[in-house]
């Protein structure tokens, strides 16, 4: 493993003025009559590292967004194979003597047998390990990730160990990757390509830095949006498409109103045609029965 700087270690227990500023947990205890007393216990930074179910860990933004982010992109892109899960936060005890449980920040586990609602994945009852577990560095645990689990991981056989590791530089937070892949059953460093990103070939994906923020991209290197953006693009084209409706009926509109309007130049065409044909027999009558009158005068008269 690379040396790395992990700058100053936090101590183990949180400062008397912030007791609950790594979490909490709480425990219940039996003060008979079946009643239960219930007491919020201050977790220690250890308790990060090896947590128990209903742990309450406090995580910042940043942290809980790359998770997040992380997360449904993975879920995504095993959505086809319904023996694929992908777990956040959960807590996971391992088939490896004396290795105790670890609370990892995503994971990515195939061969399922069946999908349940676990507190704790217990390997050995599933009869399946993570093929990737990815952890997002937070600088009170930053030290567990950058050390004890890379060992903890290579240990309990994890076959891909991905690290998002936010370091401080000169009063700036900057995303960096580290990756492990076991080669002969042992951890070795996971070269990244030209770019800085590295290949997960489980999801066959790429996982890269640009503009500071961590991104996934494809096999083509085109990123992968989050759940907000694919939402905002659905909403802009389903509006664009609401708009061609418009639009469509609009000049469906016009067009109906174009066709009523001829229709009413047509009526209006046959109606002067039928009143002038009206006047003109009218007239023809009219000239007939002049020229009989005058015909019968002339015979009266005898001419």
């Amino acid at each position: 493993m690379t040396a790395t700087t992990v700058g100053s270690i936090p101590p183990d227990v949180a400062p008397p003025d912030d007791p609950f500023r790594y979490g909490w947990r709480v425990v219940r205890r039996d003060i008979g009559d079946g009643h239960l007393e219930e007491e919020l216990i201050p977790l220690r930074l250890i308790d990060l590292l090896h947590p128990e179910e209903g742990d309450q860990v406090i995580q910042n933004y940043a942290h809980q967004r790359h998770v997040r982010y992380l997360a449904d992109v993975f879920q995504a892109r095993v959505a086809g194979d319904p023996h694929a899960v992908v777990l956040a936060d959960m807590r996971i005890a391992w088939d490896v003597p004396e290795l105790k449980a670890h609370g990892p920040d995503v994971m990515v586990i195939f061969d399922v047998r069946e999908l349940r609602n676990w507190g704790t994945f217990d390997v050995a009852q599933e009869g399946t390990r993570p093929a990737i577990i990815v952890e997002v560095t937070s600088p009170e645990t930053r030290k567990f990730d950058l050390y004890d689990k890379v060992e903890a991981y290579d240990r309990a056989g994890v076959p891909l160990y991905i690290v998002v590791d936010a370091v401080e530089r000169q009063g700036k937070t900057v995303i960096r990757l580290l990756g492990y892949e076991r080669v002969m059953s042992v951890y070795q460093p996971l070269i990244p390509d030209e770019r800085g990103w590295l290949w997960l070939a489980p999801l066959r994906i790429w996982l890269g830095v640009r503009d500071n923020e961590v991104y996934c991209f494809d096999e083509q290197g085109k990123q992968i949006g989050d759940y907000t953006e694919l939402v905002e693009h659905l909403v802009e084209a389903e509006e664009r498409a609401a708009t061609a409706e418009e639009r469509a009926a609009t000049a469906e509109e016009r067009a109906a109103t174009a066709e009523e309007r001829a229709a009413t130049a047509e009526e209006r065409a046959a109606i002067a045609e039928e009143r002038a044909a009206a006047e003109a027999a009218a007239r023809a009558a009219a000239e007939a029965r002049v020229r009989a009158l005058e015909a019968e005068l002339r015979r009266l008269r005898g001419e």
